[in-house]
């Protein structure tokens, strides 16, 4: 900060008050030189007296007003100029916070992911209604993924015909009501063949013929099915794994 960019507003109305009381002075001054000037006799002439004491006085008025008044409008100019430049240099008071922005900033590549939550749905899912398939979740979304099926389609499905698995032929694993009927029952040796074969079965035989939703799927998986019951409820399943 420069000192003398600091003091200039001070020095200002310092100068205003020396240029006033000089005024002032020099009018008391030369009103004591008058009365020096003058003997007594000529002091108690009221009439020269207070003639040259006028003349006089309006002669330092004359002088001396122009003077003053350029002083004092220099002095004001001075005053309102100079405060803009002396509060760049004046230092603030308090903390302060410097930012620095980076020359580099982060780009958001295919690097990035978002953790997929539908295993975690379908879990969910399976754990409410105690079926035996918890599990088995992270495979049902790697066949449907697979085959381009609903995430959900299976397990609603599965719900269903089988009540999550809870309701099939013992030791079938067939919780998708799969190749169920008049000549018996289509078995499997665990969940996941099950799952295999019945995603592709879906994939296959509904989804590549046309079979593209529940709606449509019944006619052919069940069309003993009245009204589309069975196509009710599958929606109402995947409904609630939303």
């Amino acid at each position: 900060m420069s000192l003398k960019h600091a003091c200039l507003p001070i020095s200002a109305l310092r100068l205003i008050q020396v240029v006033i009381i000089a005024n002032l002075t020099t009018v008391r001054l030369y009103g004591i030189l008058l009365r020096y000037m003058y003997t007594k006799e000529d002091i108690l002439d009221d009439k020269s007296f207070s003639f040259w004491k006028n003349l006089f006085l309006m002669a330092v008025f004359l002088i001396v007003t122009p003077i003053t008044l350029g002083l004092s409008v220099f002095s004001i100019y001075s005053l309102n100029k100079t405060p803009k430049i002396a509060l760049q240099n004046l230092p603030k008071s308090g903390a302060r916070v410097y930012a620095s922005l980076p020359k580099e900033y982060p780009k958001i590549g295919e690097s990035f992911g978002i953790s997929d939550a539908r295993p975690e749905i379908v879990r969910q899912y399976l754990v409410r209604y105690n079926s035996p398939l918890v599990g088995h979740e992270n495979y049902i979304i790697q066949k449907s993924d697979e085959y381009g099926l609903d995430f959900r389609l299976i397990t609603a499905i599965a719900q269903q015909e089988s009540n999550l698995c809870k309701i099939i032929p013992p030791q079938t694993y067939n919780c998708w009501g799969w190749g169920i009927h008049s000549k018996g029952t289509l078995g499997f040796g665990s969940y996941e063949e099950a799952i295999d074969a019945v995603t592709l079965g879906l994939k296959t035989e509904y989804i590549d013929k046309g079979y593209t939703i529940p709606d449509l799927i019944w006619k052919k998986y069940t069309p003993q099915s009245p009204d589309g019951a069975w196509a009710k409820g599958v929606n109402q399943f995947m409904a609630e794994m939303e």
